[in-house]
């Protein structure tokens, strides 16, 4: 399949407004692209950079027409946009990653089911859709909602049958997945890239600490043998194949037992992979941009032996407005969101730092956030 060229100065959509949004506009506007943000929040992140933000639902009729007529290519920053909105700027202009790809990321039950089907490693797991559920899977375990859950939200740990059914009740009575839990010995994601004809880049496995639910720090290269590492990105070349993808997609694995486990997928940049913006060639969202306009992608080389990245949660903003200009170094990035407001749990921002090992680089990535809360 030859891929379509879209150069600057076309117009470039985006479907939602978070800060995921804002560095991959910023990425296009840079480059020389015309930008619009289709985002209910009249202040949200991306909304704040793009040449226009059209403050409306995402399913709003209006916005979507007028998004996809004047639009070249359309992509969103976000796992969740209603179906039919993606449906409805498919008739109208080229979306990418496609509306195919996107629900099986965003339906835990259609993920795993594709994951399984294709052969791809997953942990035990079973569907739970009603009160007398009785899955057959081992405890502990986590349910989760099959839908719109991220960063430790719409799950819950339980230790026995009857705990998961109460669990589901509180989640609302929905339709849910139970992994079995797993004996970790550490996270890994691979960011990867894919072209409309099959182009294929690759930025180096990131391995991956959460706290609640929320990602906490990553850190490059992954402390993981190069095997690994190479089936990492292998298995992700494979999931990008077999979701006819495009764009720049995220995959999840979980390192049990010497191997590898997919956890999740996700359409977008990732989290893991903000690390790009400082210390590699070519940033995940100028990846994102030249790959959902067919040119050719960037060279995804680091340029510092090491890297890591702590997030910057609301909880900072207690007691006191962080003191920024003691996290900024000659060996550390800080970036902040522009969030209207600062909730505990909440990303605002995060820190990038390097350094000759990974230990120095996690290092100081962590005494730069201490020293945020330091007078």
């Amino acid at each position: 399949m030859t891929a379509p060229r879209i150069v600057p100065p076309a117009t470039i959509g985006m479907l939602g407004g978070g800060q995921l949004g804002r560095y991959a506009l910023v990425a296009a506007r840079l480059m020389g692209y015309r930008t619009m943000v289709l985002e209910p929040d009249p202040n949200a992140p991306a909304g704040r950079v793009a040449d226009v933000h059209l403050v409306a639902e995402y399913d709003d009729p209006d916005a979507l027409r007028r998004l996809g007529d004047e639009c070249e290519v359309v992509t969103t920053e976000f796992e969740n946009p209603p179906a039919a909105a993606l449906d409805a700027l498919s008739r109208r202009t080229l979306v990418a990653p496609s509306p195919a790809a996107v629900a099986v990321a965003q339906n835990r039950i259609a993920e795993k089911t594709f994951l399984a089907d294709a052969g791809l490693p997953v942990g035990p797991w079973a569907v739970v859709d009603h009160a007398d559920a009785d899955p057959a899977v081992e405890y502990p375990a986590i349910i989760k909602t099959a839908r719109l859950g991220y960063d430790g939200k719409g799950q819950r740990l339980v230790d026995d049958p009857s705990a998961m059914r109460a669990a589901w009740r509180l989640l609302g009575g929905v339709p849910c997945v139970v992994e079995q839990a797993l004996d970790l010995e550490t996270e890994v994601s691979a960011v990867v890239a894919r072209r409309a004809d099959g182009g294929f880049a690759a930025y180096p496995i990131a391995e991956n600490r959460h706290v609640d639910g929320i990602l906490d720090l990553s850190v490059v290269p992954a402390r993981v043998p190069a095997r690994l590492a190479d089936r990492a990105v292998g298995l992700a070349m494979t999931i990008a194949d077999a979701l006819d993808y495009v764009g720049v997609l995220a995959v999840e694995f979980f390192v049990v037992g010497g191997e590898l486990f997919v956890n999740e997928i996700a359409p977008r940049p990732h989290n893991s992979g903000h690390w790009t913006i400082d210390v590699a060639q070519t940033s995940q969202f100028e990846q994102q941009i030249r790959a959902v306009c067919g040119l050719e992608l960037g060279d995804t080389g680091t340029t510092r032996p090491a890297a890591a990245m702590v997030n910057l949660l609301g909880d900072l903003w207690e007691p006191d407005t962080p003191e920024w200009g003691n996290a900024v170094t000659a060996t550390s990035a800080l970036h902040l969101y522009g969030k209207s407001a600062a909730r505990p749990g909440r990303k605002m921002g995060h820190l990038t730092a390097w350094g000759s090992t990974v230990a120095e680089a996690e290092v100081r990535a962590l005494d730069a956030r201490r020293a945020l809360s330091s007078g």
